[in-house]
């Protein structure tokens, strides 16, 4: 059945496709992806089963009960826990996830009720977000190096998309740390999806991809498109010149136009901020969004040709000729695609393909 109002076609032999495309640049390490926040808005479920394909290590959420989700979906590959807090590490016990360790409490925490379950450190080499500094980093580590879920350690890049060699700087940290140990950690990683395109040295053991898995582009590597957002027009009407759009009326036509109305707006993920700014595809045709983005409907001005009854807009993907990139909305809305994806409710149905 076709959806009612608004819904996103997930592709996901396209998503397949980008994880591809990170292991050829990283050949001998395996695959981390990064499925948390519902994999960046599009469903960690369906988006880990499709990447099961590629035969990852395993996933990686940032809370437990996205873990959780998983487990309850049926996947049993190891499951990376980033940063969780000290009250869910039961919780994360009890589903056999692998917790994110960058402090002594929860590490004191899961020794204690989890002796013998993996877990990874995490080190804060410039970051400053989550995670041990180096120097604690290590003694904490020998004080483990003979626990057996001591598993992994790994580090996060900051500025590996606008200032590669920031990479190098903290790889350097992070392998300073890694040499004071009695012995490497079985599991070393690091990469995101910028630095493991455009710094695949930084590989290690696992590459942990998120945005480019899901459509978003880093330079000089266009990933396939993966999202395509439709919205139903639901109403269109001629106007003369000098007609007032939406609140505020700060849109006035400027000439006898037929106004469109989709049934999206900013309750659905329409960011507000492309009020001005924002565009859709009606038809193959590029249109102009007209007035302030309302909570569950925006206003098209398809100019002089009116839509068929049942026609829909795309917000994001291609109709025809013409397309519509992630980045593109992103940078209309003065975000990042990141969160596009995220802020796409959950009255947007997915719909996979």
């Amino acid at each position: 059945m076709t959806p009612e109002r608004t819904w996103i076609e997930v592709n996901l032999a396209a998503l397949v496709a980008n994880a591809r495309t990170v292991l050829a640049r990283n050949r001998g390490a395996r695959l981390l992806p990064m499925v948390k926040a519902d994999a960046y808005g599009l469903g960690a479920v369906p988006a880990a089963r499709a990447l099961e394909a590629l035969d990852p290590w395993g996933f990686g959420v940032a809370t437990v009960e996205e873990g959780a989700e998983l487990r309850r979906a049926g996947i049993q590959r190891p499951i990376l826990v980033v940063a969780p807090t000290v009250g869910a590490l039961e919780e994360a016990k009890q589903h056999r996830l692998t917790p994110g360790i960058g402090s002594d409490a929860p590490l004191e925490r899961w020794l204690a009720i989890a002796p013998g379950m993996p877990f990874h450190f995490e080190v804060d080499t410039g970051m400053g977000r989550a995670g041990y500094h180096p120097d604690a980093f290590v003694v904490a580590a020998t004080r483990c190096a003979d626990q057996p879920g001591f598993e992994g350690a790994y580090t996060h890049f900051h500025s590996a998309d606008v200032a590669p060699e920031t990479v190098r700087a903290q790889r350097q940290r992070f392998a300073a740390a890694l040499s004071a140990l009695p012995k490497r950690p079985a599991l070393v990683h690091a990469a995101n999806s910028a630095a493991a395109l455009l710094a695949p040295e930084a590989g290690e053991d696992l590459v942990r991809p998120g945005i480019f898995l899901y459509g978003g582009a880093l330079p000089g590597f266009q990933p396939e498109p993966v999202v395509t957002w439709l919205a139903r027009i639901i109403d269109a009407r001629w106007r003369d010149a000098g007609w007032t759009v939406s609140y505020g009326a700060t849109y006035r036509t400027s000439a006898r136009t037929c106004l469109a109305t989709i049934a999206a707006g900013y309750a659905d993920g329409v960011r507000r901020s492309l009020t001005g700014t924002g565009t859709a595809l009606v038809q193959g045709r590029r249109v102009a969004f007209a007035g302030r983005v309302t909570m569950d409907m925006t206003v098209l001005d398809a100019g002089d040709a009116e839509p068929p009854a049942g026609a829909v807009a795309t917000l994001i993907g291609a109709d025809g000729a013409e397309t519509i990139t992630l980045d593109e909305v992103a940078a209309a809305a003065g975000t990042i695609s990141y969160e596009i994806l995220t802020g796409l409710s959950r009255r947007v149905e997915r719909v996979y393909t």
